[in-house]
């Protein structure tokens, strides 16, 4: 590992490259565009943090690491934050097969084969053995380090209060977009950038229905309302956290009061459940009973591994038995829905499995916060 590179990207790349070994990978491609949530790769193994258009990181498996970028990007982001060597090319995929020829590559894995990777890169690379590589990549990073945690901490610190300021920015007939962006201006005043995914769920006054929605000025907010607040820090890990908002004297659904009770359910079992060794598929069935059993199905994903990549492997659900280890990270939001596809309930926490189980880091208790007015 060139001698360069910081101790903690050292510890990432030796990962990274005991999981390409254990795959027979003569190298592999890591992919990352400023599509929101999928820049955290190029950032995990290269410390630059992708502002526009795309880069790739290439870590052979002898040999030393870089990152590629189009031409057009040279002068796009901080390019002094990188740590490996830098190349600019016209059309990034040709440079990666001609270097790939000239190290007699065969074999190459790709994190981001299906979402990130360019058309004109892939095709470029056509008489290699591409091999998919993001459930592998993830597996290899889903352990986070100290200083990894820190940074998960701090995004949880800012996430969690500007819960607290869109809750205290609420009220019945002001626009979900007057109200998101009291949080946004705290998101982006603690560093934030453009690194949060926020969106409402919005309905009657005595439910919301589960399509998320982009808060806009025409929505105008009832008396129940589930914010969906997903950003990251300075340190780029991603993080979610938020809870139910009604108004003080909203009267909610029976279907969201048993939704509620299931939550409060979830919440408790998950201490015990999330546990070093516990399978992903048991920690889903665990968590998910209490809804499972009042007869509410669960639409969006459960939980799953979360970190410099908004969505990363493995998530918690049904069929999945990757184990838990210490230190993985973990976001959880039941997307509980009622049978008659109406109501909802969402509400979202970042967890940390710890030798005695599973902690969330918000301090937020599970409950629907009601406004004082």
């Amino acid at each position: 590992m060139g001698a360069t590179l910081s101790p903690e990207l050292q510890r990432r790349h030796g990962n990274v490259r005991a999981a390409m070994a254990a795959h027979d990978l003569d190298a592999l491609v890591v992919a990352g565009s400023e599509y929101s949530g999928f820049e955290g790769a190029v950032t995990y193994l290269s410390g630059f943090q992708i502002v526009h258009r795309y880069a790739y990181v290439v870590v052979p498996a002898d040999g030393e690491p870089y990152v590629v970028f189009p031409t057009e990007a040279r002068y796009v982001g901080e390019h002094g934050t990188a740590e490996l060597e830098q190349v600019f090319h016209d059309r990034p995929g040709e440079l990666l097969a001609a270097r790939a020829r000239d190290a007699g590559w065969r074999r190459v894995g790709v994190f981001g084969l299906d979402y990130i990777m360019a058309v004109r890169d892939y095709r470029a690379l056509d008489d290699l053995e591409l091999v998919a590589f993001d459930v592998e990549f993830d597996l290899a990073r889903a352990v986070k380090s100290e200083a990894e945690l820190e940074s998960v901490r701090d995004s949880v610190r800012i996430n969690e209060r500007g819960f607290e300021i869109f809750f205290d920015a609420y009220a019945p007939g002001k626009s979900a977009a007057e109200v998101m962006a009291a949080a946004e201006e705290w998101f982006v005043a603690e560093g934030c950038g453009r690194l949060t995914m926020n969106m409402v769920l919005t309905g009657t006054d005595a439910f919301a229905r589960p399509e998320f929605k982009i808060a806009r000025r025409e929505e105008v907010l009832g008396a129940f309302l589930l914010p969906s607040l997903e950003v990251a820090g300075p340190g780029m890990h991603w993080v979610e956290v938020s809870r139910a908002i009604a108004a003080r004297d909203a009267v909610l659904s029976e279907d969201t009061e048993r939704m509620l009770e299931a939550y409060v359910e979830y919440f408790e079992a998950a201490r015990s459940a999330m546990r070093p060794g516990a399978s992903c598929h048991d920690v889903h069935r665990a968590v998910s009973a209490g809804f499972t059993q009042r007869g509410y199905r669960l639409g969006h994903v459960t939980g799953h591994s979360i970190g410099m990549t908004m969505i990363e492997f493995p998530k918690v659900g049904e069929g999945v038995e990757t184990e838990l280890a210490e230190n993985m990270v973990f976001s959880m939001h039941p997307h509980a829905i009622a049978s008659s596809g109406e109501d909802c309930l969402y509400m979202q926490d970042t967890w940390l499995v710890t030798a005695d189980g599973g902690v969330p880091l918000s301090r937020l208790p599970m409950q629907v916060f009601r406004a004082p007015v």
